[in-house]
């Protein structure tokens, strides 16, 4: 009788790995895919019955960047899980075989597998004079980003440099470098994972959202999936509050620095920038760039060599509170507008007391309803405005009657 196979669990456990630390990992998933938490054990089950995946890796114009974060992902973890999960068929950074051998592995996947394979592509592709600018075993990235990926199942563009060019392709672009959706267009199930290099925990969350729903996730015009590249790292920033607040780092290793203000001044691109980096980190830590002290440099824009750099210059107008006043400035300027609010207020409380089907005015509705909008944005800003009509809450007149002089006797108490 046959031997029965092992589950995934098994696999890990034998690689050390513990069944706590698998269900962490797909909690993990879960969350960087913005699923509920009830999708844990769907996703549990579905990596310990799906069939390896066959992958290839292609390099192109690259450093392998991409290749590094990959493998230098915390141990044991989510390396482990995903090698578990995927047959890696072909990478020339880290495969066995060399030269014609290792070529050969490659034709006979897209030959064996067509359309069951994931491709994965980093590095840019050259394309001035056919190509000739990056060759490998005798032929072009062009021609060979072109036969493997049109067979693929899916194409998965990791890094800078496969989404549109990165490095190699900023001015003056001497190869004619560009991304995977440039050198072959109308391609089919083509994801991008911008940044230099691209966060593996979203890589990995690609093939696991996969593996369970038998689909890749869905992803807007560019081919970026909405789960990594929806948010503005400027709304999830740590460091938003320091900004709505006027408080900037002015220099390297000021005060400010040292007390983790906003980097805006300092060049951080955030404001400009969607990903999901303060939410995964990177590594397998909850770190990244500007919780480390350094602003984004936006790696994952478009073309952000040329776009985002010099990338220690501020980027001009952004909108907020803080960008040119300080915390002082902003108590004084909300003070302010507490009181002439609470002025408007009282002069629309007023129309709209002695308001009646035939005494209305449109310049009264027009003063009501302005006063109206006013009050909240102050609200927003300061809290409720206060004014002679209700000069304390429900809550504050419990615990301070005695401020309040001449309390409605009818008032039932609260004590």
């Amino acid at each position: 009788m046959p031997a029965r196979p092992l589950s995934l669990e098994e696999r890990l456990a034998a690689r050390g790995v513990s069944r706590r630390q698998f269900l962490k990992f797909c909690a993990a998933m879960s969350a960087t895919l913005a699923l509920p938490a009830t999708f844990t054990p769907r996703i549990a089950k579905a990596l310990n019955t799906a069939e390896r995946l066959p992958v290839v890796w292609l390099e192109f114009q690259d450093c392998a960047g991409n290749t590094e974060s990959f493998l230098r992902t915390e141990s044991p973890g989510v390396a482990d899980i995903v090698l578990e999960q995927i047959s890696l068929e072909y990478h020339e950074t880290i495969m066995a075989p060399a030269g014609h051998r290792a070529e050969h592995s490659l034709d006979a996947v897209v030959e064996h597998y067509p359309g069951q394979y994931i491709a994965i592509v980093e590095g840019s592709i050259p394309t001035a004079n056919g190509g000739v600018y990056c060759t490998i075993g005798g032929r072009t990235a062009l021609s060979i980003a072109q036969r493997v990926c049109s067979n693929a199942l899916a194409t998965i563009a990791v890094g800078a440099c496969a989404w549109d060019g990165g490095l190699p392709a900023a001015s003056p672009n001497p190869t004619g470098a560009v991304g995977v959706r440039q050198a072959v267009p109308g391609l089919k199930n083509l994801i991008n994972l911008p940044g230099c290099p691209m966060n593996v925990i979203n890589l990995t969350a690609i093939i696991v959202h996969y593996l369970t729903f038998k689909q890749l996730p869905a992803t807007n015009e560019q081919g970026l999936p909405f789960f990594a590249y929806g948010q503005l790292i400027h709304n999830n920033c740590e460091r938003r509050g320091h900004f709505d607040s006027g408080r900037f780092v002015e220099r390297w290793g000021d005060e400010g620095h040292r007390l983790g203000w906003c980097l805006y001044k300092m060049g951080c691109k955030g404001p400009q920038t969607y990903s999901n980096c303060p939410a995964v980190g990177w590594n397998g830590t909850s770190y990244w760039p500007i919780g480390a002290g350094h602003g984004c440099v936006g790696c994952m824009s478009p073309r952000f060599w040329d776009t985002m750099s010099p990338f220690y210059e501020r980027l001009p107008n952004v909108e907020g509170f803080g960008v040119e006043v300080t915390a002082d400035t902003l108590g004084a300027i909300a003070v302010g507008a507490v009181a002439a609010a609470g002025a408007i207020h009282g002069v629309a409380s007023a129309i709209r007391a002695r308001r009646h089907p035939i005494a209305a005015h449109d310049g009264d509705e027009v003063l009501v309803e302005a006063a109206e909008r006013v009050t909240q944005v102050v609200e927003q800003i300061a809290g409720p405005v206060r004014t002679a009509e209700a000069p304390f809450s429900e809550t504050e007149n419990a615990v301070a009657p005695e401020k309040s002089g001449d309390v409605d006797k009818d008032r039932p108490s609260t004590s």
